[in-house]
């Protein structure tokens, strides 16, 4: 099993331990790690939102600012045939790469509700469009 939960703009992973019987999650977004379980979603989304209520008032207690901080740079591992087939689009169409991916992303994220998860493969999830 695995959800998202949402709480003043903050996300919390859910994931389910059979051996234990229990939810539990972390808080995603924030440069430290935050858990949080309960034995029923009830009680799993008040621990969430105790949680971030703690982690902002620790933060504002301290002086820190509770969102990660994002570099705008990251990694992408992609197979040479689609990273070919990328470079060529950008070439013919007069942009860089980063430029070709950052649209890409800026699309796929604004078409998101369109998005549709066929199947996963290792690392590699495969999308489709609805």
């Amino acid at each position: 099993m695995n959800d998202i939960l949402q709480y003043k703009n903050y996300y919390g992973s859910v994931h389910f331990s059979a051996s234990d019987e229990v939810f539990h999650g972390k808080v995603l977004g924030i440069n430290d790690l935050v858990n949080f379980e309960g034995t029923s979603v009830k009680e799993l989304k008040a621990a969430f939102e105790e949680a971030v209520e703690d982690y902002i008032d620790t933060c504002n207690e301290i002086g820190k600012s509770p969102d990660k901080t994002y570099k705008g740079t990251f990694n992408v591992r992609v197979p040479s045939a689609l990273h070919k087939e990328a470079s060529t689009f950008a070439a013919i169409n007069n942009i860089t790469l980063n430029e070709f991916v950052k649209m890409a992303m800026n699309f796929a994220l604004h078409r998101k509700e369109q998005l549709i998860k066929i199947s996963t493969k290792g690392d590699d999830e495969l999308i489709g469009i609805a």
